[in-house]
């Protein structure tokens, strides 16, 4: 069986856990915390990361330094994982979605203007597969109607947008590295804050709501209760298995792409045939090989096509089921405009097996077999 997905692991994560044990720090805040921060901050320019439990629980942080408050709207696809909505959802807040892209299966930014209201408090683009939305024209519309922007990376880690990092451009940028994506910590994620001021503010939410942060810095002589706050330092355990992938994050995103490239090669002739349709990268953007998907006609030939590539012991996945059909969607949220390609497009879209060591082999028989499918 060739399986969707198989976590990254490098060799050096058993290595790595066992200095945060022999350092007797196995909790938050540690020192491959720390370097999993700095890295961050590092590659992407950010005025600071702070690495937390989950993707979830950084929009989650996000939702509360924006002060999102009860029957505040945000602005988001409903082509999206459910915590990209629940973190605003816990506030309170109405998600209001709107229609997809069908090139990039990103938010459509010439439909959010149409969704903005009073209530209007965010627009939070989600960043599909690591290809990044319309930023530029986002950002122009946040900035003309005084919204914050909340970037959903969990897929983007390592992605561009015209030379800007993906998670950096918005008020924040939420990350993931849960276990099905490029880097890892099989739980994990870190939030993205892109002004200075906001720091502090973000620090002590994470830390319980105390400035501890402050105290272990020197800067005060003992740390109380100064705010609202929860516990979101994921363990320095989890985070030694992340470093152990960060510092090969080239090498893993190479191999990555390399496995990409050739499944796109290999589909190629079935896409200029018309039979499938391969992912489209606009030119501004780049990405980081986060999955690759192929979209056939409808619901039945995807159904069709998955229960074929199963017999010939390939695992394939499609996605997400739209929120605003699903009864949570319904009641807290709703769609604005028309839904001409959400529902559409997540019918018809199918995920091949994408991970860090995928054998060229593997990636060629995939193929393979689709075409074996279509010239049935």
């Amino acid at each position: 069986m060739i399986g969707f997905n198989v976590a990254p692991f490098t060799g050096k994560e058993f290595d790595y856990i066992r200095q945060a044990i022999e350092a007797e720090h196995i909790c938050g805040d540690g020192m491959f915390t720390k370097k999993c921060n700095e890295w961050i901050e590092e590659q992407t320019g950010t005025a600071k990361a702070l690495l937390t439990t989950s993707c979830t629980h950084a929009t989650e942080m996000a939702a509360l330094l924006l002060n999102i408050q009860p029957g505040d709207e945000v602005i988001m696809p409903s082509y999206t994982f459910v915590s990209t909505a629940n973190a605003f959802v816990l506030r309170g807040a109405v998600p209001v979605f709107v229609d997809i892209r069908p090139d990039t299966m990103n938010l459509d930014e010439g439909l959010i203007e149409a969704a903005i209201t009073e209530r209007t408090r965010a627009i939070v683009p989600v960043h599909y597969a690591g290809v990044a939305c319309e930023m530029d024209r986002i950002m122009e519309l946040a900035g003309k109607h005084h919204l914050a922007v909340v970037e959903d990376a969990a897929q983007g880690v390592c992605s561009f947008y015209k030379g800007k990092a993906l998670g950096t451009i918005g008020d924040y940028g939420c990350f993931s590295f849960h276990e099905t994506k490029n880097f890892s910590m099989g739980e994990g994620g870190a939030l993205l804050i892109r002004d200075k001021e906001h720091i502090e503010a973000a620090e002590i939410l994470r830390e319980k709501g105390t400035n501890r942060s402050k105290f272990f810095r020197g800067q005060v002589d003992k740390y109380t209760w100064v705010s609202q706050g929860s516990s979101y330092l994921p363990s320095d355990m989890n985070a030694a298995y992340l470093w152990a992938q960060l510092e090969m994050a080239a090498q893993i995103t190479a191999d990555r792409m390399k496995s990409w490239n050739a499944y796109y090669e290999q589909l190629k002739p079935l896409k200029e045939q018309g039979k499938l349709e391969l992912p489209m990268v606009p030119k501004d953007c780049v990405h980081n090989a986060h999955m690759f998907y192929v979209k056939g006609k409808d619901l039945a030939e995807r159904t069709a096509l998955i229960a074929y590539l199963r017999e010939a012991g390939i695992q394939t996945v499609f996605h997400y089921v739209p929120l605003h059909t699903g009864e949570a969607g319904q009641k807290l949220g709703r769609f604005c405009g028309e839904d001409r390609y959400t529902t559409r497009e997540s019918e018809r879209i199918l995920r091949l097996p994408m991970y860090y060591g995928l054998e060229e082999e593997k990636v060629q028989y995939v193929a393979e077999k689709i075409k074996e499918f279509y010239e049935r």
